[in-house]
C-alpha cells in the first residue's frame, strides 16, 4: 500500500505574507509503507527493496500521505498556524514526501523518501497527492511542486512559463510529476500546467512501452486568466522527461481534454473553471476524471472521448474500441474556454450545475466493466451543534451521498445502487492524541475533526467476488484550514454483484497522528491485485 506522509512542517517568521512571525519548515512523507522518522537508524530504511516479489510477498495495498507541523510558540505551531488563512488567502506550507508501504491490513513494511530537492507538496492542500498505479502496474505517479520544504504560498503561485498578472500570489514554481517504478527508482517531469492552482493527480499510460502521463488539476487565480492559464487547467497531457530536473525546460501546457457546460444547453459561465478536476483513472483504454468542487461547471464523472462519437450532446458512454490518447489534441481558447470540447459526462451521472448539487465526487475505482465505486467527499460544511455535539451538515442524514457510492451499468446507462456509510461516523468528532481540545478561538468551532466523506481510494476484487476498497477520509472541523486535519485510512468489503448494501462496515486501517494528514492510496508497482483497477 502506498502511503504519503508529510512530516515535521515547522512554522517560523516570514514578513508580509499574512503569517505574523511564522515560517514553515516541513518534512513530509509519500511512501510504500508506514513512515519512519529521518532520525531512525538507517537499517529501517534499508528494509525496503521494492520489486515484484517483494510486493507480492507483502500483498502491498493502498497508500497515504502524511504531514506534521511543529514550531516555537503557541499560535505559530500546528494546527494554530493555519488560522493565518484568514489573513493570507494563499497560505500554505511545503513539505517533503515519504512513500509508505503497508500490508492491506495496515502493517508497516517500509518507507521511501521522495528527494525534496526534486519534489515537495503543500501540507494542507487536501486535493493533492493522489497515487495512481499505471495500467501495466509498472509505475505509481503523483504530483507536487518544484520548491524547497518550508516555503509559504507555493500552491497558488504561477508557473514560470505561464505568468498571470492578475494572480496576487508570489512565485513562480513549476509543478512536477513524480513516477516511481517497482525497483524504487524515481523520475521527475516538470510542467507549466496548473499555474495559479495545484496539480492534483497523475497517471502513467505505460501500455505498449509508451509511458505517457495524463494529469488532473485546476488553474488560475485571477478573474480574467490569460490563455496559457486556461490551456493549463483540467485534463493535461505530459510527455515524461528523461533528463534531470535541472536540465529541463518545460514548454507551454498541452491539454488532453475539455468540457463546457454549453454542451448541456446551459449558458456559458467561467469556462476555464468547467475543467476543474480532482481525480483521474484509466479503465478499458479510457481516461476518466471527476469534478467535485468549485461553483462553476458540473460536479460529476467525465471521460475523454478519443473517437469523437460518444457524446454529441455532452453525455454518453465510451465507444467500443476506443484507444488511449497517444498525443495531445490541438486546442485554442474561445469565449474563455478551451476548444474543441472532447470530454463527456458519463451517462447516468449528475448533469446539474455545481451551484445546485449535493454530490461531490472525488476518487473512483472500477471493480469491473459494470461496477464503479466513487468516493464522495461531502460538502465541507462545518456547522456545529452544541446540542448534539456533531457537525450537523456533515451527518449521514444531511448528506446521503457522502461516503462510498456504488454505481452499476445496465441498459446503456450508469445507475446509483447505494452509498456505503456504515462505520464512517459522519459528522461525529473524534479525538487525536496531542491535538487541541475545546474551540479554536479564531473560528469559534471545535478543533476536533469529524469525517465528512471520502477522497482518494483504490480496491481489488478477491475470492467469491468480494471487493475490498481502501479510502482516505475528508474532514470538517474548526481548524483554520480543514485540509490540515488529521484524517484516516479506512477499508470496507462489498459483494461486487450486490444491489443492496451488505451488513459490513468501514474499519480503520490507519489514523493520522498529531500533525499528520493522509492523502493518496494505491497498490505498489509490480503488485498483482486481482481483478479490478
Amino acid at each position: 500500500m502506498s502511503n504519503v506522509e508529510q512530516n515535521r512542517a515547522r512554522a517560523g517568521p516570514e514578513p508580509g505574507l499574512g503569517c505574523p512571525g511564522s515560517r514553515a519548515r516541513a518534512g513530509a512523507r509519500l511512501a510504500w509503507t508506514v513512515p519512519f522518522d529521518a532520525r531512525e537508524p538507517a537499517r529501517e530504511r534499508e528494509h525496503l527493496r521494492p520489486g515484484r516479489d517483494h510486493a507480492r510477498r507483502h500483498e502491498a495495498a493502498p497508500g497515504l500521505h502524511r504531514q506534521r507541523l511543529r514550531a516555537r510558540g503557541r499560535g505559530r505551531t500546528y494546527p494554530f498556524v493555519f488560522n493565518n488563512g484568514s489573513a493570507d488567502p494563499f497560505f500554505g506550507v511545503t513539505s517533503p514526501g515519504f512513500l509508505d508501504e503497508l500490508t492491506p491490513w495496515g502493517e508497516h513494511v517500509a518507507t521511501i523518501r521522495v528527494p525534496d530537492d526534486q519534489f515537495v507538496t503543500s501540507f494542507s492542500s487536501k486535493s493533492e497527492l493522489a497515487l495512481n498505479l499505471s495500467p501495466e502496474r509498472r509505475y505509481v505517479s503523483f504530483m507536487g511542486y518544484v520548491a524547497k520544504p518550508g516555503m509559504l504560498d507555493v500552491s497558488n503561485a504561477n508557473t514560470p512559463g505561464v505568468i498571470d498578472p492578475g494572480n496576487g500570489d508570489k512565485g513562480p514554481y513549476y509543478r512536477v510529476v513524480a513516477q516511481l517504478d517497482r525497483r524504487g527508482r524515481f523520475t521527475f517531469t516538470e510542467t507549466n500546467a496548473y499555474s495559479g492552482d495545484n496539480g492534483r493527480a497523475a497517471i502513467t499510460n505505460d501500455e505498449h512501452g509508451r509511458d505517457l502521463i495524463y494529469a488532473a488539476g485546476n488553474a488560475g487565480q485571477s478573474k480574467k486568466p490569460v490563455p496559457g492559464v486556461i490551456l493549463g487547467a483540467g485534463a493535461q497531457f505530459i510527455a515524461p522527461s528523461s533528463v534531470p530536473e535541472a536540465d529541463q525546460t518545460p514548454g507551454q501546457p498541452t491539454p488532453l481534454g475539455s468540457f463546457n457546460i454549453t454542451e448541456l444547453g446551459y449558458p456559458a459561465d467561467k469556462a476555464s473553471k468547467d475543467n476543474n478536476y480532482r481525480a483521474i483513472a484509466i479503465h478499458d483504454n479510457v481516461v476518466y476524471y471527476t469534478k467535485g468542487s468549485g461553483g462553476n461547471g458540473v460536479n460529476t464523472v467525465y471521460f475523454v472521448d478519443t473517437t469523437g462519437k460518444a457524446c454529441p450532446n455532452g453525455v454518453g458512454v465510451p465507444e467500443r474500441g476506443a484507444q488511449l490518447p497517444t498525443s495531445p489534441p490541438a486546442f485554442t481558447v474561445s469565449d474563455g474556454g478551451p476548444v474543441p470540447t472532447n470530454m463527456c459526462i458519463l451517462k447516468g451521472f449528475p448533469t446539474k450545475l455545481a451551484a445546485s448539487t449535493t454530490m461531490f465526487p472525488f476518487g473512483m475505482w472500477f471493480a469491473n466493466d459494470h461496477t464503479l465505486y466513487v468516493a464522495d467527499e461531502g460538502s465541507g460544511d462545518n456547522t456545529y451543534s452544541t446540542t448534539t455535539g456533531q457537525y450537523t451538515n456533515a451527518t449521514a442524514a444531511a448528506q446521503p451521498a457522502a461516503g462510498l457510492e456504488k454505481w452499476v451499468f445496465s441498459s446503456g446507462s450508469w445507475h446509483l445502487a447505494y452509498t456505503l456509510q456504515n462505520g464512517l461516523d459522519l459528522g461525529r468528532p473524534y479525538t487525536v492524541r496531542g491535538y487541541p481540545t475545546g474551540d479554536n478561538a479564531a473560528s469559534g468551532l471545535p478543533w476536533a475533526p469529524a469525517t465528512d466523506g471520502l477522497r482518494a481510494l483504490t480496491g481489488r476484487v478477491g475470492r467469491h467476488g468480494i471487493a475490498t476498497i481502501w479510502a482516505v477520509t475528508s474532514t470538517v472541523s474548526g481548524n483554520g484550514d480543514q485540509g490540515a486535519d488529521p484524517d484516516k485510512l479506512l477499508a470496507i468489503s462489498d459483494p461486487v454483484h450486490a444491489t443492496t448494501p451488505a451488513s459490513g462496515k468501514f474499519w480503520t486501517v490507519r489514523t493520522a497522528k498529531f500533525g499528520q494528514v493522509l492523502r493518496g492510496v494505491s497498490f505498489t508497482p509490480g503488485t498483482h491485485q486481482g481483478s479490478g483497477g
